[in-house]
């Protein structure tokens, strides 16, 4: 096959390839308030904010008063008038305005407002999710969040795009304050953790894995994260978690490397990143081999020894370039690593979207970054003697794209 067209061949199936989005914060429109969208949400991700506060142009304290319709008014002056958008997140907004027809230099942010829904209803959604290729969107779902809490204890009703996952991280991470959550709801526990008293949060978590039946139970781990340890978080680990998830066959997704809060006045947009030590993601691989790990790694310097574990343990899935490695210099780099060690055996990316409109840019540019590693390797791969077929290679996309993640999740 010549190289023009394998060229065209990869990028045709990358360009077409239907996406399971496999981590989002995205909500349907059946949950109210907690669903975002609309052109005042994209301009006030926590990237953008975290990029505005570094013109220095306003005290974060007079920021965080403001509504949100003035935020995206302040954050669009600063990041696209008064300089070119040219960071990933910012160049993103001129994306999504595009694919609506709309040109910010001409149409302004009120442009982008008329084009965007802030009320989305199911057929907004749909759009949107066409525009961006995806078939179906995993949520981030938190029964310690109240409002949350209360859509599905009243059994709202799913957009059938949205798959459930259940968050643990202020179970594993804050027990203090989780014990005064379970206690009200009924569960016999308290602050100061007891070994006793592990059945009454393994039912807690078997009601709410049989509420929402998630694809995958999920935590957020801090760069320090030891395992075992004699901490609060191994202890539930060990004794609740992962029998549960093994009872229900459910993967266990551990995203490690987060730094909480290093900036406190940028609120949501104040968090950062730390190398984490790869052993304990070892240990639990080895020690609970019927188990199975979804893992992102925060940090750029995790990432090679994330892919040599994941050789060394089957039981390990690899997903997705989280948070400030979702960049195309990075996407591409770590793209580029785990094909030429485990080959298309990993999830290639995932959107982490919590603005509906972001799949659109976050997508697109995967699919181009992907496009152009995958023509490289296969044109390689052609050279050395190897037949590269159309079929292969759409099996190919389909797995790094939705299929590994199914396949993985045992659904």
């Amino acid at each position: 096959m010549e190289e023009q067209s394998l060229s065209r061949i990869v990028e045709s199936k990358v360009a077409s390839v239907a996406i399971t989005d496999m981590h989002t914060h995205l909500f349907p429109p059946s949950f109210g308030s907690l669903q975002m969208s609309g052109a005042n949400h994209v301009l006030t991700y926590h990237y953008l904010i975290a990029e505005a506060f570094r013109t220095g142009a306003t005290d974060p304290k007079a920021f965080w008063k403001l509504s949100t319709s003035a935020q995206a008014d302040w954050i669009y002056h600063r990041l696209f008038q008064e300089m070119s958008p040219l960071s990933e997140a910012a160049s993103g907004v001129v994306e999504i305005a595009r694919q609506f027809s709309v040109n910010l230099q001409v149409d302004g942010l009120l442009g982008l407002r008329g084009a965007l829904s802030e009320d989305a209803n199911d057929e907004y959604i749909d759009r949107i999710l066409k525009m961006a290729g995806v078939d179906n969107v995993v949520m981030t779902n938190d029964p310690f969040d109240p409002v949350e809490r209360g859509y599905w204890e009243n059994k709202t009703p799913l957009n059938p795009h949205f798959v459930p996952a259940l968050r643990l991280d202020p179970l594993v991470n804050q027990w203090t304050q989780a014990a005064s959550t379970l206690s009200s709801l009924g569960y016999r526990v308290s602050p100061e953790f007891q070994d006793g008293r592990v059945v009454e949060v393994r039912r807690f978590l078997e009601d709410w894995v049989n509420r929402m039946a998630p694809v995958y139970l999920a935590i957020s781990l801090p760069d320090s994260f030891d395992f075992p340890d004699l901490s609060v978080r191994s202890r539930l680990l060990e004794a609740v978690i992962l029998p549960l998830c093994r009872q229900h066959k459910l993967p266990l997704a551990l995203m490690i490397g987060a730094k909480r809060q290093v900036n406190p006045s940028l609120g949501p947009a104040g968090d950062s990143t730390g190398k984490a030590a790869m052993t304990p993601l070892e240990n639990l691989c080895r020690d609970f081999p019927d188990n199975k790990f979804l893992v992102s790694l925060l940090s750029r310097e995790n990432q090679h020894e994330l892919i040599v574990t994941a050789r060394k343990f089957g039981n390990l899935m690899p997903f997705g370039c989280w948070w400030f490695l979702n960049t195309d210099t990075l996407v591409e780099e770590i793209m580029r690593m785990r094909v030429e060690l485990i080959g298309p055996t990993f999830i290639a990316q995932h959107s982490d979207a919590r603005v509906l409109e972001h799949l659109i840019y976050k997508w697109a540019r995967t699919r181009r970054v992907v496009a152009r590693v995958l023509v490289d390797k296969y044109q390689k791969l052609a050279k050395v003697g190897w037949t590269v077929d159309s079929a292969r290679i759409e099996a190919d996309v389909k797995a790094l794209f939705q299929q590994n993640f199914w396949d993985f999740a045992s659904r």
